[in-house]
């Protein structure tokens, strides 16, 4: 389980003294039980499922830091939040080929029946759970809207 490596990965970064690593598992274990708070009560164990929705919203709360960094001329701060991207990345799942991710739209908007874009929600609807952690949601987005007529 996820959980269970990001302790071990922990003890392992202590003993290492490798700070950015442990930093970033120590926020990350601590994101996963303000997670497990908000969906009900910290008594259950995460789920992989769990640890993966709080890592991509760390990741992309990570994206966003650059971003705003890089415009406000602080390339230091940019390169912390860079290094926690890099910890934060190995924990998903390995991400979908752009050609296997294209496929998978085509593919759910045939299943879906979908004939324009006034019916992109459904097709995101149903394909979402399909790419849960294994692929980025605005690249899915455009994928879903260049193939819609």
């Amino acid at each position: 389980m996820l959980a269970e490596r990001i302790e071990s990965e922990m003890k392992e970064a202590m003993r290492a003294k490798d700070m950015v690593r442990l930093n970033t598992l120590r926020m990350l274990k601590s994101a996963v039980g303000y997670y497990l708070l908000e969906k009900g009560g910290k008594e259950r164990p995460p789920t992989d499922a769990d640890v993966i929705a709080v890592v991509q919203k760390q990741i992309k709360q990570r994206q966003d830091s650059i971003e705003g960094y890089e415009k406000g001329g602080r390339p230091e701060l940019a390169a912390k939040e860079r290094a926690e991207l890099v910890v934060l990345q190995g924990y998903l799942p390995k991400q979908m080929s752009p050609e296997e991710l294209l496929a998978l739209v085509k593919s759910t908007i045939t299943e879906v029946g979908a004939t324009s874009k006034a019916q992109m929600g459904a097709v995101m609807k149903a394909l979402m759970p399909k790419v849960a952690g294994k692929a980025d949601g605005k690249l899915v987005n455009q994928l879903v809207q260049q193939n819609l007529p």
